[in-house]
């Protein structure tokens, strides 16, 4: 109906023309020489890197986000590690073979293709390295979490972060919570002191097994464990980092600080599947308050459940639903649509204000804290966030990585021998 009612009457304004002579004008500054100024009309070229479900996924919700702020957005290339994967996707949105590319350093040719905006959905143990390249070229960038797989890699975003900052670039991650309204508003009652200080919190992502991809002949090792990157932890950095992220990051949201320290357990105990990551996590997250965060997440048979349950001195919360004060009534947050929509429509949105979102830091500190709980687990050790930020040595990146190459199946770490590096 909307769009019908814009079509009337050739005296008024459209919306184009409105885009054009107003919104439009503070996105192509904003954008730069990098903003694509194509028949007329103001248009963001936007690259993929990652052809796969998710990346499909943000493809498609930036495509919409765009929309519902005014802007369009054109798919301008692809890229996958995997031929076919790009060729796919390519095929859909009818983009030319000189702007699809695969293999290790696809991502390079998506970033230097004229793109304006890049997505990226690749495994999470490419992404800070594809995120500094672009950040380096002078890209807006939206990529999905988790954004690193070891502490060498957060360092490398944080770092690749603050030049977006000076360079007036936009940076926004896929933590869809953040861009939700339930949460948005039921945290920020949180903050105004609705219940009271935190004492504790629970998050936790409990559900069944993962996908897991057989062996083609003919591929590599290299090949064959990014087919099946979730199992490996270079590629996705276990499921505490992988998926959990999303609950630990609401964690760093409701209690703004970062925690001294992670102590926790985890084993591999009913998965069977390829690869060498641990099907269970329960870490206890100490922070700066005295408060204590409790965090589990598991891929095992049985009762799902997932989310965020906060304990203040005077009520309660389940930030994606309600907050309680005590003896008074649960008070529901208003919903604004997808999370995975608008966090694409904040980011374009951002852009065309002049006043790019940066949220490179933020992801990456979640993003660490999973790590922490995983080497907690790893080496049954309680690990501190002044060790992982300031002191940790590891890198998990093989190097060199032959996408032909050997690559040995990696053990599943066992505590007590598992080092602290």
């Amino acid at each position: 109906m909307q769009r019908q009612k814009e079509k009337r009457a050739a005296s008024n304004l459209t919306r184009r023309d409105v885009l054009r002579t107003t919104a439009g004008v503070g996105l192509m500054a904003a954008l730069g020489t990098n903003f694509a100024h194509a028949q007329g009309s103001d248009v963001i070229k936007v690259g993929l890197i990652g052809c796969g479900g998710r990346g499909g996924g943000a493809l498609g919700d930036c495509i919409k986000g765009a929309e519902k702020v005014g802007a369009k957005v054109e798919v301008w290339a692809v890229g996958d590690f995997f031929a076919e994967k790009a060729q796919n996707r390519a095929k859909q949105y009818k983009i030319p073979p000189e702007r699809c590319f695969s293999g290790l350093d696809s991502y390079k040719g998506v970033i230097d293709s004229g793109v304006d905006l890049v997505c990226m959905a690749t495994p999470p143990g490419f992404r800070p390295y594809h995120f500094a390249y672009a950040i380096e070229k002078g890209k807006h960038v939206f990529f999905e979490k988790p954004v690193a797989v070891d502490p060498h890699g957060v360092r490398m975003v944080i770092e690749a972060g603050e030049l977006a900052k000076q360079k007036k670039l936009g940076v926004v991650a896929g933590t869809q919570r953040r861009h939700q309204g339930e949460f948005i508003e039921n945290i920020q009652r949180i903050h105004d002191g609705m219940i009271g200080d935190i004492v504790h919190m629970s998050v936790y992502w409990c559900g069944g097994g993962i996908w897991s991809r057989p062996r083609q002949p003919g591929m590599s090792d290299v090949e064959y464990q990014i087919h099946n990157w979730y199992h490996y932890v270079w590629l996705c950095g276990d499921q505490i980092v992988e998926q959990h992220v999303h609950n630990l990051d609401v964690a760093q949201w409701v209690m703004r600080a970062n925690p001294i320290s992670a102590y926790g357990v985890g084993s591999r105990h009913v998965r069977t599947t390829a690869g060498h990551i641990y099907d269970n996590f329960t870490i206890e997250y100490e922070y700066p308050n005295g408060a204590r965060v409790l965090s589990m997440c598991r891929h095992w048979p049985g009762d799902g459940a997932g989310g965020e349950f906060v304990v203040g001195t005077k009520g309660t919360a389940r930030p994606g639903e309600w907050v309680m004060p005590r003896g008074g009534q649960r008070i529901a947050g208003k919903s604004t649509g997808s999370g995975y929509v608008n966090e694409h429509a904040d980011l374009i949105k951002s852009i065309r204000d002049g006043k790019p979102l940066n949220e490179a830091r933020q992801v990456a500190e979640s993003t660490m804290v999973a790590i922490m709980g995983r080497l907690a687990a790893y080496t049954g050790k309680r690990v501190t966030w002044d060790f992982v930020m300031n002191k940790s040595k590891l890198k998990l990146m093989p190097e060199p990585l032959d996408p032909k190459g050997s690559l040995p199946e990696p053990p599943v770490a066992i505590p007590g021998k598992e080092p602290l590096i």
